[in-house]
């Protein structure tokens, strides 16, 4: 399909007067159209469309139907039923009031073309470019950041399912392409094992034979990868998807050195990290963070959080579960900076922190403020040992002193990673009298693990800060970041994935953002501020009358 460019339409006159008569205060999609209504343009997404074919759809008008419908948290059916049925949406988009509207597979085709043009985040871009010109938003300030999990569009399976559904699967994408060639390939008995889905209660129950299909799955799943390498197999068909996945889940699942598939004892993550648990969506992996467990994703939203000023979603980023939030710490600070909003100060919790963290982003002009992990060593954790924090160093003579005033005799640079290993004398140790307060070696002296310098006087200065009552009322601003994946949650679905893979999840959280944003500003242009957490009539009681007691 081809886009000619087209100017944003006017609205008709008769879309107007009914649409005022019916909401004469007015709805967000109305609002949005009087506010920013520009904010998208068919030249922006020209490079998405071949030059040549059947006319498509308006791009700026989809555009905002996608803001729409995810501000609703409409389908794609219930969105193009909303096109066509409200006067409203009507008004926004500039139509009729007997436009036909489209069909909503419209939709699906326009995020594929954002997906593959990698242009989603055009979307977000251009509408804090208009915060911008408007002066809703300016770089510096202050931010908050926060990760939540996003559950995939496919079930975890077990290590059995997935081997399974990964042939089946692979099974079915050749017969849609060759099914001639597939029949001579395969044995009668592939119909029966592979025709109906792999689910637990249908397999066997005992180990021995639950091994048993799994290496029959294992030989048959080899038998046609080396079918497939045979000079009479159709071309092409060694790059399908499902294909590509069977190679991969064998890997993890089988070892396959002595040219059999052998199943292992626990599967092995693979190139890309993380272990594939259902071949419909290969890029899900499987994480925990406390008691929850998933499979799916992350996605980390990025806000704005001055008191004077709308409170933005500036930057989505969506990983596999298994990144951890400091992975994507200087992701995100880069981003912000490329794109000239980096804060000058930014609210995270503990996970995004890190001793280098801290000095990187300091030399770019952030204030990275959130608290700083504990230290983990065992004289810490009992409070009455000594930990590195009681240790003076001395960097410029590469020497540390215990807090009994023996000096380090060794001083080791490491690379990887980049650490300094400083070593007691061993017979020193041996005679000092609070030794087991120190060290548990019976072969060594005392060694202590540093940092570097500038990333050692970081943390400990950080650690440091967290005890005063100024870094905990700056801090409390960083609550106001769960607010914000609470609205998405409710509003959109945000923990739940509506597409498979990750780009696709993507775009999902892009519009998620987008669509916040719009709800936002619509708000905050109308002189409604920010609420903040809700009491119960229980709570708000119980401030009352036993706080007062408990001060006095």
């Amino acid at each position: 399909m081809s886009m000619y460019p087209q100017e944003l339409s006017s609205i008709p006159a008769e879309t107007t007067r009914i649409a005022r008569a019916a909401y004469p205060k007015g709805t967000l999609a109305m609002r949005l159209r009087d506010e920013l209504g520009g904010m998208y343009r068919d030249e922006q997404f020209v490079s998405l469309f071949p030059p040549r074919g059947q006319p498509a759809a308006t791009p700026w008008r989809l555009a905002l139907v996608c803001v729409l419908q995810f501000a609703e948290g409409l389908t794609d059916r219930q969105a193009a039923d909303a096109v066509r049925g409200h006067i409203d949406w009507k008004y926004c988009l500039g139509l009729a009031l007997d436009d036909p509207g489209f069909d909503a597979s419209v939709l699906s085709e326009f995020r594929t073309r954002l997906v593959e043009g990698q242009a989603e985040r055009l979307l977000l871009e251009r509408l804090l470019d208009l915060c911008q010109q408007r002066g809703w938003l300016k770089a510096g300030g202050r931010q908050r950041t926060d990760a939540t999990h996003v559950l995939a569009k496919a079930r975890s399976l077990s290590n059995l399912e997935c081997v399974g559904e990964t042939l089946r699967a692979a099974l079915d994408d050749l017969a849609a392409l060759a099914p001639e060639w597939l029949v001579d390939q395969i044995p009668a008995a592939w119909l029966e094992r592979y025709g109906h889905r792999v689910e637990n209660y249908r397999l066997p129950k005992a180990d021995q034979e639950r091994r048993a299909l799994a290496e029959q799955i294992g030989a048959d799943g080899l038998q046609l990868l080396h079918a497939l390498e045979q000079a009479g197999a159709p071309d092409g068909l060694r790059e399908v998807p499902g294909v590509q996945v069977l190679q991969q889940v064998w890997q993890q699942y089988y070892d396959l050195s002595s040219g059999r598939a052998r199943w292992r004892a626990g599967p092995e993550a693979g190139a890309k990290g993380g272990v594939i648990r259902s071949p419909y969506d290969p890029e899900a992996r499987s994480s925990k963070k406390r008691e929850r467990i998933w499979l799916g994703y992350k996605v980390h939203l990025t806000e704005t959080c001055d008191s004077e000023a709308p409170h933005l979603i500036v930057d989505v980023q969506t990983t596999t579960a298994c990144v951890t939030d400091v992975e994507m710490t200087a992701v995100i600070q880069a981003d912000l900076t490329e794109r000239g909003l980096a804060p000058s100060e930014q609210l995270v919790d503990s996970g995004y922190v890190d001793a280098e963290l801290l000095v990187a982003s300091q030399q770019q002009g952030i204030r990275l403020l959130g608290p700083a992990l504990t230290d983990n060593s065992w004289q810490a954790r009992a409070d009455q040992g000594f930990a590195a924090s009681h240790f003076q160093i001395d960097w410029a003579h590469q020497q540390a002193t215990c807090p009994q005033g023996q000096v380090s005799y060794r001083w080791t640079p490491l690379k990887e990673p980049e650490r300094i290993e400083a070593l007691f004398p061993r017979v020193i140790c041996a005679d000092c009298p609070v030794r087991a307060q120190c060290t548990q070696s019976r072969t060594t002296g005392r060694v202590l693990h540093l940092r570097p310098q500038a990333a050692h006087e970081a943390l400990h200065a950080r650690r440091a800060e967290e005890q005063t009552e100024a870094f905990r009322q700056t801090y409390a601003c960083r609550a106001g970041i769960e607010g914000t994946l609470a609205q998405g949650v409710q509003r959109s679905g945000l923990r739940q994935a509506r597409y498979r893979g990750l780009q696709k999840t993507h775009v999902q959280h892009v519009l998620t953002a987008v669509a916040l944003n719009v709800i936002r500003l619509d708000a905050w242009l109308g002189g409604k501020k920010p609420q903040g957490t809700r009491r119960s009539h229980f709570e708000r009681l119980a401030w009352r009358f036993v706080q007062p007691s408990l001060v006095a």
